[in-house]
């Protein structure tokens, strides 16, 4: 990201504290309040600008010491299409070539979309088939269940 990697907060908190710092002996005698105040004000600013450059290195040491606002975003089967001209004209064939290329890879992913569609119609229609066996055995085992009793009520 830039000069400064993701050190942007810790370069303006730290150019902060150096003019504070730096404007201090000037403003030491304009006003008593005002030697509080940069008494107050200068150990915080460094403070804070060493709190961001340590938080800094740790969130660059957590992501793999790679600046943080990298944007890489891949997919695993990506391809790329370079083409070299002379020029600045991209030639009509080539476009052409590149366009063909990438409708037939467009029709191979169409396809394999279809298949795995069929497919996990296919597994849908499958479970139905079984949750509608399963009810059926329950069926079956209710009914022998009553058969039992209804046997045991005559015997008695």
């Amino acid at each position: 990201m830039g000069y400064v990697g993701n050190h942007l907060a810790t370069l303006v908190t730290g150019v902060f504290a150096a003019i504070l710092t730096g404007l201090w002996p000037y403003f030491v005698d304009f006003a008593p309040i005002l030697d509080l105040v940069f008494m107050i004000a200068v150990p915080i600013t460094w403070f804070l600008t060493l709190t961001c450059w340590i938080t800094q290195k740790s969130t660059d040491y957590m992501h793999n010491h790679a600046p943080s606002h990298s944007e890489k975003k891949s997919l695993n089967n990506t391809r790329t299409i370079e083409t070299t001209t002379t020029g600045n004209q991209v030639g009509l064939s080539e476009i052409k070539q590149i366009q063909s290329e990438l409708s037939v890879e467009l029709n191979n992913v169409k396809e394999s979309v279809k298949l795995k569609d069929s497919e996990i119609e296919r597994l849908n229609q499958e479970i139905s088939n079984l949750e509608t066996r399963v009810q059926i055995e329950s069926l079956k085992t209710e009914l022998a269940n009553l058969k039992i009793l209804a046997s045991e009520r005559k015997t008695k």
